[in-house]
């Protein structure tokens, strides 16, 4: 009975996640513009958005912001993790404070405080106000993570690469780093996930010369949910998949 219940109350988790994607899918092959009735099936939404230059050209600004966001994030919250674990310093406890204001701050105040930040600044709107404004929420996420994973860390570790002759940087490149991996790669799906597809904060801060996909998507979605925006949305969910089964595949082969 038990056994019978838990199966039952997994698939009904399952099928409350999956089912509206699955109907999105659907609908990306429904010969209707807007319509939620069936007229056939087609595949014109698709050839719409791979021949669409101008979405494509939203994706690449996406990935590229994602990409050098997430790098950056990765590089100063590492660093960040590192030095919270390993060292004492005046104002330690304030600044762990201060991360986890960021990371539960809603995206809206933050958004205004950046353009606010950017206006007083004169820095215009476009690739670096948001990459700056990416790298900012990235950066809490990655230490959480990391410092977490650093806290599970034997400290007899350092004191025995120390006695074996080595230096700080070698203790940071071949001793935390390797033990820290996990965590890092951790950190930089996630960073590039909330990069990828952030809206609140990229809507506020981003001007009309650099254009990223949420922003697009989110105009195609006011003019009404059509079989052009389901097919984009089908084939980012098609990525994400393709994603993680590499990544389940990297995983099992460095088991192996």
């Amino acid at each position: 009975m038990n056994r019978s219940f838990r199966l039952f109350y997994i698939t009904i988790i399952y099928l409350f996640l999956y089912i509206p994607i699955g109907t999105l899918i659907v609908y990306s092959f429904n010969n209707a513009t807007f319509s939620m009735l069936w007229h056939g099936f087609t595949f014109d939404w698709y050839n719409q958005v791979l021949h669409d230059g101008n979405l494509w050209i939203a994706v690449w600004h996406s990935f590229y912001l994602a990409l050098t966001a997430t790098t950056s994030a990765l590089l100063i919250g590492t660093l960040a993790a590192i030095s919270l674990y390993r060292y004492q310093f005046r104002g330690k406890n304030v600044l762990q404070g201060l991360l986890f204001v960021i990371i539960i701050s809603p995206d809206i105040v933050l958004g205004i405080a950046l353009l606010i930040l950017f206006s007083l600044s004169g820095l215009a709107l476009g690739f670096w106000s948001l990459y700056i404004a990416h790298v900012t929420f990235c950066i809490p996420f990655v230490v959480v993570i990391v410092y977490s994973r650093a806290k599970g860390i034997d400290p007899n570790i350092f004191a025995a690469a120390s006695d074996l002759g080595a230096s700080e940087l070698q203790i940071f490149y071949r001793v935390i780093v390797p033990i820290l991996l996990p965590a890092i790669i951790s950190g930089a799906l996630l960073c590039f996930a909330l990069s990828f597809d952030d809206i609140v904060i990229s809507f506020f801060v981003s001007g009309p010369g650099f254009e990223i996909l949420p922003i697009k998507i989110f105009s195609l979605a006011r003019l009404g949910v059509n079989g052009k925006l389901n097919a984009l949305c089908s084939l980012l969910f098609a990525l994400t998949l393709v994603l993680v089964c590499l990544s389940q595949w990297v995983v099992r082969r460095r088991k192996i």
